[in-house]
């Protein structure tokens, strides 16, 4: 097994580990501001290659950047369940994939398949590009390297929770509030009628998921909302977004430089 293999499955046995992982979310264009952030001490970070501002370019450069952070976990989300999508996100060096939109058991068992190569009864395509440089071409050590994350976003996956859960090659759920709530019912995101059901809704799948013995996830807007999470058991959670914290702190900075006319 190759040095570069053994760094892989130690990372990602802190997302699989009890204590808590937090996380930063890539939206945008990924520069050296992106290393920058990912050098603070996250345990990942996500390049959002379904909603980011960002195409399969700046997916690859994402990876390069997080790699050159050093520690970060790379986790790429795909734009759907797709084969190709996963296939080549896993291709570009990701360690982990969070796979949107995931409503039934066999929509489930479709994402395992595209992670997995056919040693380890999957359909993954062999081509691994950066992945095979960095983390060797053996298939099924390959295959124990990486992880699965699926999203249960709608109602419909709510009611199939419990059998997408028992998947075999799922290692965990991660949670889009703002795409479950409009599951829900919700006209707008996170809409307040609709908070006490989202709620539910949410302590559900981490019961769920962490009685399966999997890993729960979450995506949070800022730091207290993401330890609100984790206190509630979440284990995977992610803290804010890049572009969140650009447009706060460009806000801060620009408030405190205001003040100067409370001493004119």
């Amino acid at each position: 097994m190759s040095p570069a293999t053994q760094a892989r499955r130690e990372a990602l046995a802190r997302l699989r580990a009890p204590e808590t992982s937090f996380g930063l979310w890539n939206a945008v264009e990924p520069t050296a501001a992106l290393e920058l952030a990912a050098r603070q001490g996250f345990d990942y970070v996500c390049v959002d290659w379904q909603h980011g501002l960002i195409d399969y370019g700046d997916v690859i450069r994402g990876l390069l950047v997080i790699e050159a952070a050093g520690g970060p976990v790379p986790v790429v989300r795909v734009p759907e369940n797709s084969a190709a999508d996963i296939g080549k996100a896993l291709d570009a060096g990701a360690s982990a994939v969070i796979v949107p939109l995931v409503n039934t058991a066999e929509q489930a068992r479709a994402a395992v398949r595209a992670m997995r190569y056919p040693v380890s009864g999957g359909a993954r395509s062999y081509g691994p590009m950066r992945a095979e440089s960095l983390f060797g071409s053996n298939p099924a050590e390959v295959d124990d390297t990486v992880a699965l994350f699926v999203m249960v976003e709608t109602r419909e996956g709510l009611d199939n929770l419990d059998e997408i859960v028992a998947v075999d090659g799922v290692d965990g759920v991660y949670v889009g509030p703002y795409d479950l709530s409009l599951g829900l019912g919700a006209e707008v995101p996170l809409e307040p009628a609709i908070l006490p059901d989202l709620e539910a809704a949410v302590e559900r799948i981490r019961s769920t998921v962490e009685a399966a013995g999997k890993v729960s996830g979450i995506h949070t807007p800022d730091g207290e909302t993401a330890a609100k999470r984790a206190a509630q058991g979440f284990r995977v959670v992610t803290v804010t977004t890049d572009l969140n914290v650009l447009a706060r702190a460009a806000a801060e900075q620009l408030a405190i430089a205001h003040t100067w006319r409370n001493h004119s």
